[in-house]
């Protein structure tokens, strides 16, 4: 890779100036979330403390990430952690000279935090279990190793309108949303990619519009430089609020939008020299022996597991990670894949190894419905207007006492705000923060979305339906429950035939 410390050096000098300054009162935060969100961070609510945000393509943590991880967590007393649904790590309740010195040594490990926020190119997101997916159309990671170190080479060399989200998927199901993304490929099992663009959720959510079909993989780069150049070219400079690719196919006609992004993409086969020649995943570990539990996933490597890991709300506990180094420190060829649902799977694992990891994170997320997602809330972020963490948490003990078959409620997606962090508007059900007016005054509130779905084939945007005050959600999701179990199916197959019944109950929780 490119000696990017180097290169962002002068850049550092000047984040730990204006993190000083903010932190001592000298520049207002709107000022200061301008200059920081290019380093990955930004200031917390109330302004005394920050987070920074680990920029890891795909997701990806070597065991040298995770011991840079563990020696900062032991060494700043950082208290706490959130898991992203970018496959970023967040650290939170950072001071000033915390966060600098965070940054600089992170990028001394290889981790670089630039354009972890701001209007930058985003970490390139890809498929967790690339290349060890028993059923995946094929590897992606080399491709996305390629394209986050070229999108890294574009932030002194561009300004972009707003920031650029890039992701590769293995499969089909797409759950890391590439046909939501600014730039999405999702693998064929013929090894070509079908290419998505201008797709995005949060305000005014659009789905991607289908660029290309079967294009050889070797050409990712040049889509991606095509990208870019459509949206300096088009994109909305002025108005922040339509500044995201999605509302170049509305602004421009979804036909002139197509046209202009292929003359980009003639101009870049024309000349430039961007074509990939990567290497599949390879590993030559091998296991015996068998282990059957819900977070063991066979690999498609014979006798080798996936451990799936995943902490309420994405939120570890930071102990873990030393716990989780020092265990897997013996292990060949075992690392930790994050994913977007604000886990991780540790992978390459012999069953002996799969169950030492299985014993040691135990306090996992149990079923579908406990790995649900929650954005970090309003008592960090700036914007939210909702503790969604909170409002995870007291869903979760609300349902634990029914024991509910597995899948009788789904996985819900939280977000604070319409920032949708919580991406729930590709739930099957998401809450987005929001606010109730009553007799006594404005209450706390979620929108209520459904419907929602990344596979690709059914993509599908979820709908809003109504307003629930929080305290009223939990109880929601409990007579949901019941209701469904009753009737002795899941909630997939009980609302494609109850679906009236579903917004009966919705309407009657939000009287």
């Amino acid at each position: 890779m490119k000696d990017y410390v180097k290169e962002f050096q002068q850049d550092l000098a000047e984040f730990r100036k204006v993190t000083n300054q903010f932190y001592h009162g000298e520049i207002s935060t709107g000022d200061y979330k301008q200059i920081s969100g290019k380093f990955g961070s930004y200031a917390q609510r109330g302004g005394k403390f920050g987070m920074l945000r680990l920029r890891l393509w795909g997701g990806r943590i070597t065991k040298e990430h995770l011991k840079f991880i563990v020696e900062c967590i032991d060494s700043y007393q950082i208290n706490r952690i959130h898991l992203t649904t970018c496959q970023t790590v967040q650290l939170h309740n950072l001071k000033a000279d915390t966060i600098c010195d965070l940054a600089q040594k992170a990028w001394e490990h290889g981790i670089i935090t630039m354009g972890g926020g701001g209007n930058y190119p985003r970490n390139v997101m890809m498929s967790p279990l690339s290349g060890v997916n028993c059923n995946e159309s094929f590897d992606v990671l080399g491709y996305v190793k390629a394209a986050s170190e070229y999108l890294l080479s574009f932030i002194h060399k561009v300004k972009l309108p707003r920031k650029l989200k890039v992701c590769f998927s293995n499969t089909k199901e797409d759950i890391v949303h590439a046909s939501f993304r600014d730039l999405g490929f999702i693998a064929n099992e013929d090894n070509t990619f079908d290419v998505y663009s201008a797709g995005g959720l949060g305000r005014e959510p659009k789905l991607g519009v289908l660029m290309a079909e079967h294009t050889p993989p070797e050409l990712a780069l040049y889509y991606i430089k095509a990208m870019i150049d459509t949206f300096v070219t088009y994109g909305d400079y002025k108005n922040r609020s339509k500044a995201r690719t999605r509302f170049l196919p509305e602004n421009m006609g979804v036909e002139n939008y197509q046209k202009a992004y292929r003359e980009k993409l003639e101009q870049a086969l024309e000349s430039e020299d961007l074509k990939l020649s990567v290497n599949p995943f390879s590993i030559t570990k091998k296991g015996d022996g068998q282990v059957l539990h819900p977070r063991a996933i066979p690999q498609k490597q014979k006798g080798l597991y996936a451990v799936s890991f995943h902490p309420i709300g994405g939120s570890p506990k930071p102990e873990i990670f030393s716990k989780l180094y020092n265990a897997i420190l013996p292990m060949d060829d075992v690392e930790i894949r994050l994913s977007p649902d604000e886990g991780m799977y540790l992978i390459n694992c012999t069953s002996k190894e799969a169950k030492t990891l299985l014993e040691l994170t135990k306090d996992s997320a149990s079923t579908e419905f406990e790995t649900s997602i929650a954005c970090i809330g309003n008592h960090i972020c700036q914007l939210g207007l909702r503790d969604s963490q909170s409002l995870l948490q007291k869903c979760i003990d609300a349902v634990r006492p029914f024991h509910f078959a597995e899948g009788v409620l789904p996985k819900i997606h939280i977000s604070g705000c319409f920032s949708s962090c919580g991406t729930h508007q590709s739930a099957a059900l998401g809450f987005r923060g929001a606010v109730k007016q009553s007799k006594n005054g404005p209450l706390p509130a979620y929108a209520l979305f459904e419907g929602g779905c990344a596979v690709r084939g059914n993509a599908k945007l979820g709908n809003e339906l109504c307003v629930i005050t929080e305290e009223k959600i939990p109880k929601f999701l409990v007579e949901l429950g019941q209701i469904i179990s009753e009737k002795q199916m899941d909630f997939k197959h009980w609302i494609a035939i109850h679906y009236n019944e579903f917004l009966n109950l919705a309407n009657k929780y939000e009287e």
